[in-house]
Parts: C-alpha cells; sequence; structure tokens
C-alpha cells in the first residue's frame, strides 16, 4: 500500500483507539477540589452517614476530631481469631442474610446494624438485649470507635458448612465499599457468579492487610 494512503489510515484507527478508552473520571477532594491518587483517605459525615473522598491534607486535619460534622475513617483493620457468637445470637439479631457490620452512631448514641443488598445498605431492627449478650463475651466490641469502625461480620461460608465465619473491626468505609461492590455487580434473583467473585475478593484483601487479633474475646 503506498505510504500515503496507509498514513491517514493509521491516523484515523489511532483517533478511533482514543475514542474507545474508557477514560475514568478524576476524583477530587471534596473539601479543597485538588486531584486524588486512587487510594485516598475518606470522611464520614456524621448526620448523613455519607463517605467523603479527601486528600490527605484535609484528612489529616480530622484524624483526632470528636466533634463537628465529619470523622475521618479509621484506618487499621483488625481479623479477630478468638470472636465468639453462636448461631443463636446470630439470628437473635434478626439480620437476613450471613453478612452484616455494626457501628455505634455518635448522633443517634445507639447500635446501628446495616446488611448489603442489591439496593444498598439496609437498616435491620438489633435487640439491645441481643447485642449485649454478644459484648459480653466479646470484650472488644466496648472499645469499637463510634461512627469510623464496625464490627463486620462474614458468615455466608460458614452457613454453608465451607469455612469458618469471620470477624473484623473494619473501617468504616471498607464496610460501605462492601455494599457498593455488591450493588454494582449483582445480578438476577442470585447476584450471579461476578459478584460471589468480587466478594470473595473483599474479603481476601480485607484479610491480607487487618492485625491478628487474639485473646481478647472475654470481658
Amino acid at each position: 500500500m503506498p505510504a500515503s494512503t496507509s498514513a491517514p489510515l493509521d491516523q484515523a484507527f489511532s483517533m478511533l483507539r482514543q475514542f474507545a478508552r474508557v477514560r475514568r473520571p478524576m476524583e477530587r477532594c471534596e473539601l479543597c477540589s485538588l486531584p486524588l491518587a486512587h487510594e485516598h483517605p475518606h470522611l464520614i459525615e456524621l448526620s448523613s452517614r455519607q463517605i467523603v473522598c479527601a486528600c490527605d491534607a484535609c484528612a489529616t486535619l480530622f484524624d483526632s476530631m470528636t466533634e463537628g460534622r465529619y470523622r475521618r475513617a479509621a484506618r487499621c483493620a483488625k481479623l479477630l481469631t478468638d470472636f465468639e457468637m453462636t448461631d443463636a445470637q446470630w439470628n437473635s439479631l434478626l439480620i437476613p442474610i450471613n453478612m452484616a457490620f455494626f457501628f455505634r452512631s455518635s448522633i443517634e448514641n445507639r447500635m446501628v446494624p446495616l446488611y448489603p443488598s442489591p439496593a444498598g445498605a439496609v437498616e435491620s431492627l438489633l435487640s439491645l438485649e441481643a447485642w449485649n449478650e454478644i459484648v459480653e463475651r466479646n470484650a472488644i466490641l466496648s472499645h469499637l470507635r463510634s461512627d469510623i469502625e464496625a464490627l463486620l461480620v462474614n458468615r455466608i461460608g460458614h452457613a454453608q458448612d465451607l469455612s469458618s465465619a469471620e470477624y473484623y473491626i473494619a473501617p468504616i468505609d471498607d464496610c460501605y465499599r462492601l455494599v457498593g461492590l455488591i450493588r454494582a455487580n449483582w445480578k438476577g434473583l442470585s447476584g450471579g457468579a461476578e459478584v460471589w467473585m468480587e466478594i470473595g475478593r473483599f474479603f481476601a484483601d480485607l484479610k491480607s492487610r487487618a492485625d491478628v487479633v487474639g485473646g481478647e474475646a472475654h470481658a
């Protein structure tokens, strides 16, 4: 093919490739509008329970803040190897699926139980008596930091006799990230293979970076 013909074709294909390439919108700090890296801190807007993306500088302002509109999400996860919860205790919490997270709301002054669904995070009723019984057997829950971290429970494998139940003290933004990936990937009635793969990846990642904590179950 003559060079005069191939050059315009090459340019045309190059332009098509640029249009076909999916470009991810640049995330910006929701406080100061600076561009953000893919991995960045998060704040919690207490009244709305919204996750707010922040730059390092803005997030640092809220590191030790205990009052105000925002708090910085916890940064470390803990895998609770000695956590104790019977099937009867789990059933008493009235969670319709085998996955949930529990955090204390400083504004509402109560424990809030949420479970992920195809429609997002769903709040469940919580028996105070049932929760207090679990806290009595797991003293670490008495130190759960309000708003910024949660008890994250994964009993999916346990319910199917495939693996042990997993219990974490997890940053609250990780809990909402789990909700988001389930909402984004759920298909049909059972969710489809893709969503269960994403859930598996989420917990594998969380476990790989969590500090292992044992010996603190009993009060």
